[in-house]
């Protein structure tokens, strides 16, 4: 007959092999579903990686044409500057040649009536030296003559008259010959200069079209950066989110292995206890934070604060070297290494920040505590409470400090606060 003793430890035997039975089928189940989460959420994030580098480079082109359009841009306005400088320069030129022209004009209508002086004093004087010659007359000599002696007669006579002109009469077709040649070369310059004239001012359309084309185009290309830079943001947005929930998705495979060790670790030393005791234990041991600080929240706060207008918000960030070194933050990445300056070490997710301390009323709420909000899920972003309504974390902008009282943050403050140092 078995002892009592006996039975108890056959009791303990039996138990313990079915908790090391049953139990990790049930932990297998859980982390494979785990699992392919996860590898869906990497399969989505490959996805808009691959998108995110098509749009950079497409951005990159965009922004490649603008620099040369500008360029042409610049060229274009240097040419319509230089051309209208010629056109002023025309027109004055085109100024002076009309002055010069109804100076010559003048001169002309001077000369025209002196010339018609000239020849009415000629034609007097023929007229008066032949009847002064007795039977020469000045209408015989022009119809005709009466004989060969009579012809010469009348024919020394208009040599005489033309004689004593003849300087006169030079001086007078010299002049007409320089005022035609003068006229002619005026009309010459002036028929250039409209041409000239009518050239310029086809460029300066043509430029100035060129350029409102080029405009256009830099209007477009401005849409298109706008269009990329936009996308840009809610890719990497997403992408930020799906490598936060990756993150947490990692975090709780882990939590649930740490659990499953424990549960094992325990039930290979203490006594039966049933199945409810064995897993509060487990999850008392998972949620336990260290509490062994070398400073104050003050000092937790003062170390966000170097951050600030020099950080960036990345999802999963803040859990390298590297990206605490570049500011690279997400909301729990940020606030676990703040309380890390003082020696807490805190969960890797908002969710799980929740059961890292003690949990306090809102009107109780002092600097230091941990506040929570409910963004695209609930709890779905943590900060750390500074006094005056506001809270230091990695926002969509880097880490900055917001007031809780207005707008946004506001609205999503679930009223969950946590204090992790007493």
């Amino acid at each position: 007959m078995l002892t009592k003793k006996v039975l108890v430890i056959l009791m303990v035997i039996v138990f313990i092999v079915g908790n090391f039975t049953l139990l990790p089928v049930a932990f297998a189940d859980n982390t494979n579903d785990l699992q392919n989460q996860r590898s869906l959420i990497q399969e989505e994030r490959t996805s808009i990686q691959e998108e995110l580098s098509e749009t950079e480079q497409e951005l990159l082109e965009t922004l490649l044409e603008m620099e040369q359009l500008q360029e042409q841009i610049d060229r274009v306005i240097e040419a319509i500057s230089d051309n209208q400088e010629m056109i002023v320069e025309t027109e004055d030129n085109m100024g002076i040649l009309e002055l010069e022209l109804e100076q010559l004009e003048d001169e002309i209508e001077y000369f025209q009536r002196d010339i018609d002086v000239r020849f009415d004093l000629l034609q007097q004087r023929a007229v008066s030296y032949h009847k002064s010659g007795g039977n020469i007359s000045y209408l015989q000599v022009i119809l005709g003559s009466k004989g060969f002696g009579d012809l010469v007669e009348r024919v020394f006579a208009i040599y005489k008259v033309a004689k004593a002109d003849t300087d006169l009469l030079a001086q007078y077709e010299k002049s007409i010959e320089q005022l035609e040649e003068k006229q002619s070369l005026a009309e010459g310059k002036m028929v250039e200069m409209e041409e000239l004239f009518t050239e310029l001012v086809g460029m300066q359309h043509h430029l100035t079209e060129q350029q409102d084309q080029n405009e256009e185009l830099v209007a477009m290309l401005q849409e298109k950066e706008s269009e990329y830079k936009e996308t840009l943001v809610a890719l990497q947005e997403r992408d930020s989110e799906l490598a936060s929930q990756e993150s947490e998705m990692l975090a709780r495979i882990n939590e649930a292995r740490e659990r499953e060790r424990v549960r094992l670790a325990e039930a290979s030393t203490q006594t039966v206890r049933n199945a409810e005791t064995t897993n509060v234990a487990a999850t008392s041991s998972i949620q336990q934070v260290s509490r062994t600080t070398g400073g104050s929240v003050t000092d937790v706060i003062n170390a966000g604060k170097k951050y600030i207008g020099n950080s960036v918000y990345v999802f999963g960030g803040g859990r390298t070297a590297y990206d605490i070194q570049n500011g690279r933050f997400d909301c729990s990445g940020f606030v676990r290494w703040a309380y890390s300056q003082i020696g807490v070490n805190l969960s890797y997710s908002a969710r799980s920040m929740v059961n890292d301390g003690r949990r306090v009323s809102t009107s109780e709420m002092r600097p230091g505590d941990l506040v929570f909000f409910d963004t695209y899920r609930t709890d779905g972003h943590v900060g750390i409470y500074v006094g005056g309504g506001q809270f230091i974390g990695s926002q969509s902008g880097g880490v900055t400090i917001v007031s809780m009282n207005s707008g946004y943050w506001k609205n999503t403050f679930n009223g969950r606060v946590v204090r992790v140092v007493e």
